[in-house]
């Protein structure tokens, strides 16, 4: 209601005494406890070299994940596509939107808490039946609605720990699509190699094709010997083709990933050349797991989800605060008159100060089931918060022991393969000393081709799962203590 004279002095003492006590209603927040232990069951008790020479393992103190975690492979090449991702990467871009929206539910929201001050000026003019009437008015108009009861405040809350949310969440969208983009790199660098290695030994295996060839042609040895020998090599064509289609999709998601068509992306179009020992891959570091309890602050879904947690127990508040009596302040000063020109005199001026207080007296309980709602809804959110923690630690543990038993695995290959190619040459020997057949050389020759595939598999198996333990442990990322503005 509106009143043409001044509160009663009672009244606003009462009303400024209930402001100044700043009583918000709802429970305060707190962290409930983690499902975290003191240490990873996979976490080796110290970092063990089973990279083989060509190989170069990280010193876990010196290559401890950073923001730009992909570093640690040192590799020019994917920090330059790194670059390009967070210039151009659209799923970049819309988490950044939406930061910036949720930026701005926050900004609504603590504009709550302030007096809102209109103007207005109006002129009318009417004929009815002959008769004129004009009337002008002018007028400033004041409302505020003090937060009594913290629902506001409370509001607030919720909406800054959304933001922090959204924030992480932008985190998390960035860190993936920089993981989904360093694994297809270094898949591609292996495919690389793979297909260098690939052409040598469908080389070689063409030159023991035209050897037999000449020697069938010389009576030394049958047609089905020839056959053999050609079987082998259309096989390894067809192994080589196979690695070139995995290669050119490879290429395809990284232009994906960078925000470019694959027809824009340029990307060497040979891959490097030279024996075994001469292909040069980036860096495998050993990634050390630090502590489960880093996992709160490191990871953004987890931080996230508690950011959600914080949200919606804020909210059991602002739901809380409405079950009470709101109270509304209004004032407003102005002027009117009949004619526009006699806007300004004296006697036209005009002033109004009220209050209105409003409380619900039945609404057939609907306000308390919001409250129930709203209750529900945090501990669905614990829940979820749960989960992700546990589901977090179950990721680090696979894929540490991944780590370090794909270390192991690549060591025994590397000793099969090393085998593999020792008894390839003593056949080869053999044969053309004329001690065993052909069939013994591509029985062999076999033998090698499928270590050398089983070797750069385990490779590409290792590079994935360094970036992929690198994601899970948050990329190095943190909850910094104040939002930037994106």
């Amino acid at each position: 209601m509106l009143m043409n004279h001044t509160l009663p002095r009672s009244t606003l003492t009462a009303a400024a005494a209930l402001l100044l006590a700043g009583c918000a209603v709802g429970p305060d927040y707190t962290r409930p406890d983690a499902p975290v232990p003191a240490q990873y069951k996979q976490a080796p008790a110290a970092p063990v070299d089973a990279y083989g020479a060509r190989w170069q393992s990280a010193q876990p103190a010196d290559e401890a994940p950073t923001g730009a975690w992909w570093r640690v492979f040192q590799a020019p090449e994917l920090d330059a596509l790194m670059a390009q991702l967070h210039a151009h990467t659209p799923s970049i871009a819309r988490a950044e939107a939406q930061y910036r929206a949720a930026q701005a539910l926050l900004q609504q929201a603590q504009a709550k808490l302030f007096p809102t001050l209109d103007a207005r000026l109006a002129a009318q003019r009417t004929d009815s039946a002959g008769q004129r009437a004009e009337q002008a008015s002018a007028a400033l108009t004041a409302s505020w609605t003090p937060d009594l009861w913290g629902g506001v405040r409370r509001s607030i809350e919720a909406n800054d720990a959304d933001a922090q949310a959204r924030y992480a969440r932008l985190a998390g969208v960035r860190l993936s699509a920089e993981a989904q983009l360093a694994t297809a790199w270094l898949q591609w660098v292996v495919a690389s190699g793979q297909l260098a290695q690939m052409r040598q030994s469908e080389a070689a295996l063409a030159e023991a094709l035209q050897l037999t060839q000449h020697q069938y042609r010389a009576g030394i040895v049958t047609d089905g010997v020839v056959a053999q020998a050609e079987s082998q090599l259309k096989a390894q064509q067809a192994r080589r083709i196979e690695c070139q289609l995995a290669r050119a999709q490879l290429e395809h998601a990284i232009a994906a990933a960078t925000g470019f068509a694959p027809i824009e992306l340029e990307l060497p179009a040979a891959p490097p050349q030279g024996g075994h020992a001469e292909v040069v891959l980036p860096v495998l570091p050993e990634i050390p797991a630090g502590l489960p309890s880093e996992l709160l602050q490191r990871r953004p879904d987890i931080a996230a989800a508690e950011r959600d947690m914080a949200a919606a127990n804020a909210r059991i508040g602002v739901a809380r605060a409405a079950l009470f009596p709101s109270l509304t302040l209004d004032a407003s000063l102005g002027r009117r008159a009949s004619v526009l020109d006699e806007l300004l005199r004296a006697p036209n001026r005009f002033w109004a100060l009220g209050a209105d207080m409003l409380l619900a007296l039945f609404d057939g309980g609907e306000r308390r089931a919001h409250e129930a709602q709203m209750q529900a809804e945090y501990d669905a959110a614990v829940a979820a918060w749960r989960q992700t923690v546990l589901d977090a630690l179950r990721e680090v543990e696979d894929l540490l022991v991944a780590q370090r038993l794909l270390a192991q695995q690549a060591e025994t290959q590397r000793a099969a393969l090393d085998a593999a190619r020792r008894a390839e040459n003593i056949a080869n020997n053999q044969y053309r000393s004329g001690t065993v057949s052909h069939l013994e050389v591509l029985t062999t020759q076999n033998q090698r081709l499928s270590a050398e595939s089983a070797l750069w598999d385990i490779y590409s198996r290792q590079y994935s799962t360094a970036v992929a333990l690198i994601a899970a442990l948050g990329g190095g990322w943190q909850m910094p203590d104040t939002l930037p503005d994106e």
